[in-house]
């Protein structure tokens, strides 16, 4: 067996070291850059730096609806269980509304996925919200169906969905109108609820494995 690093700090300072030298961080505003480090961590790719779409003050908006309190809000529950909860305010817990009993039937009515449909319980708690969209095209253009048709607007919008059909639209979508909303989308078919994660963790905390 090869010799293998086996400090948890060492790891984050020397992966987080990696995506610093190899990753084109410049124009990111402050804080996007450790949005971007994080997205980049999870997923092992420095090129997707290049591909990442926001508004200059998303992450002073969603940091401050975190530390508000605000409801984060995620299309499935692999996004919500990548969420690190020491990150977060005292009793704030990452929403989910996909397994609603409610949400199988409501699809079938109008006529669209379950994670879109998902999304229309979101109503009473998506103003100054954090929404983070990691899986389902179909939940962020229906997010944004919901916008144009005069919902209350979200702190920030985390567009990561993911695949063949859909994702790479809906992202440009979100990039070409956010609605008034701040934002931050990786365009093209990548994305994945680890990215998602990754990116209201940076919201929350910043990079504190190594700024301590």
């Amino acid at each position: 067996m090869r010799p293998y690093q086996k400090d948890p700090k060492a790891i984050y300072a020397e992966s987080f070291a990696t995506v610093q030298e190899e990753a084109n961080l410049s124009r990111f505003p402050n804080g996007l850059d450790q949005l971007a480090t994080r997205v980049i961590h999870a997923c092992g790719m420095v090129e997707v730096a290049d591909r990442l779409s926001f508004s200059d003050t998303a992450y002073t908006a969603g940091h401050a609806a975190i530390q508000a309190g605000k409801p984060i809000l995620c299309d499935c529950e692999m996004v919500a269980a990548g969420i690190i909860r020491r990150y977060l305010p005292e009793g704030l817990e990452p929403l989910v509304t996909l397994n609603n009993p409610d949400t199988p039937s409501l699809a079938a009515d109008l006529g669209t996925t379950r994670s879109a449909a998902a999304v229309e319980f979101w109503h009473d708690k998506i103003d100054g919200a954090v929404v983070a969209i990691g899986n389902a095209p179909t939940a962020l253009f229906h997010l944004l169906e919901k916008l144009d048709a005069g919902w209350p607007k979200p702190a920030v919008i985390l567009g990561f969905p993911v695949g063949f059909v859909g994702a790479a639209e809906s992202k440009a979508e979100l990039a070409s109108n956010p609605r008034g909303c701040d934002f931050v989308a990786l365009r093209g078919r990548r994305g994945g609820s680890a990215m998602a994660s990754a990116a209201v963790n940076a919201l929350a905390a910043g990079l504190p494995e190594v700024n301590k």
